[in-house]
């Protein structure tokens, strides 16, 4: 049996988000991306409905995405 892993809305985001020019940031992102297939694999995660609420909302396409994601 998997432990349980709550992925909320930053994770999700740095996961999907498009590449930023802040270095740091870009880091996080790059590092999620890296982790995320362990997650996956490892976990059995899950977000709240709030987080749901939050991936849906902003731009269509990346939001699209972010759904898809979780």
């Amino acid at each position: 049996m998997k432990q349980k892993l709550y992925l909320e809305t930053t994770v999700v985001s740095y996961f999907t988000a498009r590449p930023s020019r802040d270095l740091l940031v870009a880091g996080h992102q790059e590092a999620t991306r890296e982790l995320w297939p362990s997650l996956t694999a490892v976990y059995d995660t899950y977000v709240s409905a709030l987080v749901y609420e939050e991936v849906a909302r902003g731009d269509l396409d990346q939001a699209s995405k972010r759904l898809e994601a979780i």
